[in-house]
């Protein structure tokens, strides 16, 4: 993947086209909580540019983030992307990235680090019920 800048959004919920017109198709990874576009943000809209990478996180809000947390998962995208570097992009390269840090997600979730968002939408508990003392 060639040199792109990074961008992280959580729970924007950004709209995106992915016929761009000129000749460059967006690539895009949704898993539950994690959104991956090659495209940046413009007043809240998604514009296709290959050379850039935007992180969509917890769309739903499912997930009460502090700032320590989604540090930690930017450094892990960071990470992820860096690794890719040199390599071409593709939709396979981009699910990987997707994978990899709704395994991250989990582990923090798992570890008591991040915490369920009790005012979401739908109480699903996606990754698992929540670990609290009484059922450590």
């Amino acid at each position: 993947m060639a040199e792109s800048s990074l961008e992280t959004a959580v729970g924007s919920g950004a709209a995106a086209d992915t016929d761009t017109g000129a000749g460059f198709t967006l690539l895009k990874c949704t898993t539950r909580h994690v959104r991956l576009f090659t495209a940046r943000l413009e007043h809240d809209n998604l514009v296709a540019d290959p050379g850039q990478l935007t992180l969509d996180l917890d769309p739903d809000s499912e997930f009460l983030w502090d700032d320590a947390v989604l540090s930690r998962v930017q450094e892990r995208f960071r990470a992820l992307v860096q690794a890719q570097a040199g390599a071409v992009l593709n939709d396979y390269s981009l699910r990987r990235i997707g994978s990899e840090l709704e395994g991250e997600i989990r582990q923090l979730l798992q570890a008591g680090e991040l915490r369920y968002n009790p005012d979401c939408r739908v109480q699903n508990f996606s990754m698992g019920l929540p670990r609290t003392p009484d059922l450590l």
